[in-house]
């Protein structure tokens, strides 16, 4: 396994800065008012990718297609991008291997296909791109080693991932650049394992155990290498209770998205405090599967009413959020799946023009 050391924050510099780091050029960029979150239904990345750039004019993200099986899933996705790491399917899951096998050959040429799609549905787009891939802390949750463990019971194994990721992401996010070249790509980080982690509810393999909590700046650590290797701005997505707003923020996440109908009142005081510290969010307001939905202005009713409870100026709601599914689409049917995200862009057009 590699042992790379990733770049550190330079002397000097905040260990932990309240606003993502300079190389990730988020002030650069005029954030979209709506997206989706990247899973969709059905296995026609043809199809996938029209669809997501038919509903957004300005942020488009690549679609992923679960629904073909293993190698299309979030975690197969992301080990077809690891560098001189490589893995296998087992009943239990993804475990990993001396060389790349089938499964994985199976997942690079996945992503290939649905770069295609896009790269052909994308001809002079020139607004927000986002890919998505899975986090050091959730893949090393998932990610079993030769014994049959999660990796995230190994702390060197940990490094390994992190670092082979960081690669991965490097090359990842080049050849989504040279496919789109006037696309401003953004990189989503998947991590709804993060708060099993840092509360020790991760699972061991005999099931009667769980792995010892990670401590909460080794989290960020890794985190913060990560974002940084990507060297664009990066969003944070958990669709899981308990988002550590906080600590993403400090680890450089330029956007943290959440499906909001899971916040609590412990969650509201730290979402004042990344608003103000000017991190975006990516409020999941719509329903990922089929079911009625409201009118527009009704799915951000919540958000209006939370903006009001912790006396954030109505003005700001607009610049300050981007709306989205609650999670991924993956399990709606394809007909929900269209009319979810343009409900989207419908729910966003609302806040902005009636923000009070």
């Amino acid at each position: 396994m590699i042992r790379r050391t990733l770049p550190r924050p330079r002397r000097g510099a905040a260990a932990y800065p309240s606003r993502v780091s300079d190389n990730n050029h988020s002030d650069d960029i005029s954030w979209g008012p709506a997206t989706g979150v990247g899973s969709m239904p059905g296995g026609d990345a043809r199809e996938a990718a029209r669809t997501v750039t038919g509903s957004f004019e300005d942020f488009v993200h690549l679609p992923e297609l679960p629904a073909r099986g293993p190698g299309a899933d979030m975690i197969g996705r992301t080990v077809g991008l690891l560098v001189e790491l490589y893995a296998h399917v087992e009943p239990s899951g993804w475990r990993i291997s001396d060389r790349p096998g089938r499964d994985t050959r199976r997942a690079r040429s996945w992503m290939g296909e649905d770069l295609d799609a896009l790269e052909e549905f994308t001809q002079d787009y020139d607004g927000l791109l986002k890919v998505q891939a899975v986090g050091p802390w959730t893949l090393a949750a998932a990610l079993e080693m030769r014994g049959g463990e999660a990796s995230l019971g190994d702390p060197g194994a940990c490094r390994d991932l992190a670092a082979s990721l960081a690669e991965g992401l490097r090359a990842h996010l080049a050849e989504v650049r040279r496919r789109v070249p006037g696309a401003r790509v953004v990189l989503q980080l998947d991590e709804p394992s993060l708060t099993a982690v840092l509360q020790g509810r991760v699972k061991t393999a005999s099931g009667y155990r769980t792995h010892r909590a990670v401590d909460r700046q080794v989290a960020e650590s890794a985190l913060r290498d990560v974002i940084t290797a990507a060297g664009v701005p990066a969003v944070v997505h958990s669709c899981a209770p308990g988002v550590p707003f906080a600590l993403l923020r400090r680890a450089g996440a330029a956007a943290v998205s959440f499906d909001f109908s899971l916040l609590t009142e412990r969650d509201e005081e730290a979402i004042g405090e990344a608003v103000e510290g000017g991190t975006r969010l990516f409020a999941g307001v719509v329903p990922s599967t089929d079911r009625p939905l409201s009118d527009p202005a009704g799915s951000v009713m919540g958000v209006r009413t939370l903006w009001r409870r912790l006396g954030l100026r109505p003005g700001t709601l607009a610049e300050s959020l981007v709306i989205t599914p609650a999670c991924g689409l993956a399990g709606a049917s394809p007909d929900y799946a269209r009319r979810a995200l343009a409900h989207c862009v419908k729910a966003a057009k609302s806040l902005a023009d009636n923000p009070e």
